[in-house]
């Protein structure tokens, strides 16, 4: 099966998903966030920079169990490439032992 060279959009996409795990991560080791999702640290790197832009959905459910946040608030941040509103730059979610305040990507 041939898979078909990624969109800017979704370069864009995996981009600010990444980017959005990573700050969900707050001070967690990269080893332990990735041990406890059932990956290796290597690929949450990989998705945090951006490197693998479309990563498998198991894999981001497992993330996103890990550090507290609804598949719903992984997706709606990761479409949408307005800034934030205001009040969004409030919003606070838990990440296990530590909180991080997420805004727009």
């Amino acid at each position: 099966m041939v898979r078909l060279p990624l969109s800017p959009e979704e370069i864009a996409r995996g981009r600010r998903l990444g980017a959005l795990l990573r700050r969900a991560r707050g001070d967690r080791s990269i080893l332990e966030t990735a041990l406890e999702a059932g990956m290796s640290p290597e690929t949450l790197r990989k998705i945090e920079t951006g490197r693998i832009a479309t990563p498998a959905f198991p894999t981001i459910a497992a993330l996103a169990q890990v550090l507290g946040i609804s598949l719903d608030t992984l997706w709606d941040r990761a479409t949408h490439e307005d800034p934030a509103e205001p009040g969004d730059a409030d919003e606070v979610i838990a990440t296990g032992r530590t909180r991080s305040r997420l805004t727009a990507l």
